[in-house]
């Protein structure tokens, strides 16, 4: 046990590199991207440290070209997530008791070396495996991780260091323990930096996970994986298990050494896994900790005194980027009858600027969504507006999944306030809009407030300071993460904690202190120097 308390600096955000032409940064992720593009990769389990690989192989295609093949994954089925758990378990007895220093050391040189020899690679593999642009990369894969990788650290010396008051002759001290077993991390697709976040953030505080990537992003997850264990994060540590889901999920939940679940991904899919773990109550040594980020339907709400410059902007960047497949995305907006004549002129002007293509062009702003079944759903909406008396489609509208998975951004105008493309979260390139009357401003906070089941992300634009108060008090609720003039997308760690309420999650912030705190269970330890030798009280001398 090391004989010293030691601390750390407050991190700063890791800086975004612009990648701009003639840029070292830009000839390294080119020819990064070039490489791995052509090479075949062959990704197993990992178990304890080992290299599994069952046979049972799916392909890891490109959204924006479907028909290259970046490599094979190996499925998990029932006996490997058995196997798994156990791995979890032996690794717990040893990872649980080193002294934090060590731990966060990992994970503190896993940030060094992203920030350096593997930011290229791993940007690459995001490019290449989920179809962001170079920007949507960077921002994720490389900064977001790595802030995710300092902070936590930082995050986790700050819990470590608060303690409880003494008095006279007792010394009260608070010992942060590790959870008793393990934790599964189940990944969403769309952010390199979630995915790396959610086993690590537990395995900080001292506990073994087993992380359960997205089927369509086991690429860059393996990429993240390879990473942690060039920093030196033992075997046993996380458990890297692809599979299916319901199989792979089924069989973790019925261990008794299952202790939480760390969880990015549909509301659905979070609401059945919370299920399953009641259902299994019984079974488990403690009461397991949830904590989920899920759906979104993300608002912005313009008040007449708003700025179109802006508006316009946040509306195009917050409902495109990277294809609208992000929970915090733009996708249902109210304008004001006085300002929607010219938004909508601009709106439709920046659309038909917006370029769509591979990421390895460095000229597109938005590429291809992840797969056919999500081209398939986000088309089903778009068909839903075109054929429906109360919307029309003004700009886009049109898919293409012969090569690649790609839908034009498309804005669809509406006057049913509760059309269900301004309830339902799509997750995909549709912004729809609603026009109200001036007048109106404070009945349409009320109707955004009640509109969707989710309340996760949401922004005002407003020049009247009453009028963003307004805002502010009425749609308290309705966003765990609220934007005054800006987009409501873009959270970075230690600066906007993210996460949501309602349908959205369990609101416990991600990139926060908050989130680590639930993957430790205190202990209280009481030490009295001089304890008393008889029974007896002062007041029981005399009648």
């Amino acid at each position: 046990m090391h004989e010293a308390l030691f601390t750390l600096d407050h991190p700063a955000n890791e800086p975004i590199r612009e990648h701009a032409p003639g840029s070292p940064e830009r000839e390294r992720l080119k020819a990064c991207l070039a490489g791995m593009a052509g090479e075949q990769a062959d990704i197993p389990l990992l178990i304890g440290g080992r290299e599994v690989r069952t046979g049972r192989t799916r392909p890891c295609v490109m959204p924006h070209d479907h028909r290259c093949v970046l490599g094979v994954y190996h499925e998990a089925g029932p006996e490997e997530a058995a196997l798994a758990a156990a791995a979890a378990r032996e690794g717990w007895r040893e990872w649980s008791a080193l002294p934090w220093p060590e731990r966060v050391s990992v994970f503190l040189r896993a940030a060094e070396l992203l920030a350096g020899p593997w930011r290229s690679r791993v940007n690459a593999a995001t490019m290449l495996g989920i179809g962001k642009n170079v920007y949507q990369a960077e921002i994720d894969a490389a900064c977001e991780l790595i802030d995710f990788f300092r902070f936590n650290a930082y995050f986790a010396a700050e819990i470590y260091s608060k303690q409880p008051a003494s008095v006279s002759g007792i010394w009260d001290r608070l010992e942060w323990r590790p959870l008793e077993g393990f934790v599964l991390a189940v990944s969403p697709f769309n952010f390199t930096s979630i995915a790396g976040n959610l086993p690590s953030a537990p395995a900080m505080m001292g506990n073994t996970a087993v992380w359960k990537p997205a089927a369509s992003a086991v690429y860059a997850a393996w990429t993240v994986m390879e990473l942690l264990r060039e920093a030196g994060l033992p075997g046993g540590v996380i458990q890297f298990l692809p599979g299916p889901g319901r199989v792979v999920g089924e069989a973790l939940l019925g261990e008794a050494d299952f202790a939480g679940l760390h969880f990015t991904g549909s509301t659905g899919t979070f609401r059945a896994l919370w299920r399953g773990i009641g259902e299994r109550i019984e079974r488990y040594r403690g009461y397991p900790r949830i904590v989920g980020e899920t759906g979104g339907k993300g608002f912005v709400v313009a008040h007449p005194s708003a700025g179109v410059d802006a508006l316009v902007t946040a509306l195009a960047r917050g409902a495109f980027e990277y294809q609208g497949q992000k929970c915090s995305a733009a996708s249902r907006a109210y304008i004001p009858r006085s300002l929607w004549p010219e938004v909508r002129v601009r709106l439709a002007d920046t659309i038909r600027a917006i370029r769509m293509g591979d990421p390895r062009d460095f000229r597109n702003l938005m590429g291809a969504v992840i797969d056919g079944e999500a081209f398939e759903r986000i088309m089903g909406y778009i068909e839903y507006a075109r054929a429906s008396a109360d919307a029309e489609i003004l700009a886009g509208g049109r898919g293409d999944a012969s090569r690649g998975y790609y839908i034009e951004p498309t804005v669809v105008a509406t006057r049913d306030p509760h059309l269900k493309l301004m309830e339902e979260e799509i997750f995909g390139p549709v912004l729809t809009v609603y026009v109200y009357p001036d007048g109106e401003f404070e009945e349409t906070l009320a109707l955004v407030d009640r509109t969707s089941p989710y309340a996760l992300t949401g922004a005002v634009f407003a020049q009247d300071r009453y009028a963003i108060h307004l805002a502010h008090s009425r749609l308290r609720h309705a966003a765990g993460n609220f934007y005054v003039n800006d987009k409501p997308t873009g959270a970075v760690v230690g600066l906007q904690p993210f996460g949501g309420a309602r349908a959205s999650g369990t609101n416990d912030k991600s990139g926060s202190l908050l989130n680590l705190l639930r993957w430790v269970t205190p202990r209280t330890v009481k030490e009295t120097f001089v304890p008393p030798a008889l029974f007896t009280y002062p007041h029981m001398g005399a009648e």
